[in-house]
């Protein structure tokens, strides 16, 4: 008898196992894509612009042709102090990455987020929508004079 409840009980278990039906499932699908993709999707929700220049004190900012090395290499050492929390040169990280940063925002747009990034966040369409596009991590106000946001300014220029 209990070698017949055995038998059973193990083609049970073995015609349990074989021949699923597919069956749909609720929940939800991972989806696996390229880093190189993610990247061409975060640089899509956000537009270029470089007719804005932001909300702040800047209002015109013209840069000249050649690069002040004093002031991109007290700019290096400024961005090297405190923006590298948030920032990397060529990838993204808390905040966006800022090689190439003036293909995208205007000399004023990028001062002004420096040095006025409350306002800016509150304001600014552009900000607001790197604000969604980075998970609401605020930028934070460092602070800082002019002449060091303009010589942060003229070191993203080598970047």
């Amino acid at each position: 008898m209990k070698k017949i409840l055995l038998l059973l009980a193990l083609g049970a278990f073995i015609a349990s196992c074989g021949g699923k039906k597919e069956e749909k499932k609720d929940g939800f699908e991972v989806s696996r894509t390229k880093s190189e993709d993610k990247k061409a999707q975060a640089n899509e929700s956000v537009p270029v612009d470089l007719d804005n220049k932001g909300v702040g004190p800047i209002k015109n900012l013209e840069f000249p042709d050649d690069i002040d090395t004093e002031m991109a290499a007290r700019g290096e050492a400024k961005f090297n102090a405190i923006c590298v929390a948030c920032h990397m040169v060529d990838q993204r990280m808390i905040g966006p990455a800022m090689e190439g940063v003036y293909e995208r925002r205007s000399p004023e747009w990028v001062m002004n987020m420096i040095l006025n990034p409350d306002e800016m966040l509150r304001e600014d369409p552009i900000a607001k929508a790197l604000l969604k596009e980075y998970n609401n991590a605020i930028m934070l106000n460092q602070n800082l004079t002019e002449a060091e946001a303009r010589d942060l300014a003229e070191y993203l220029r080598t970047l």
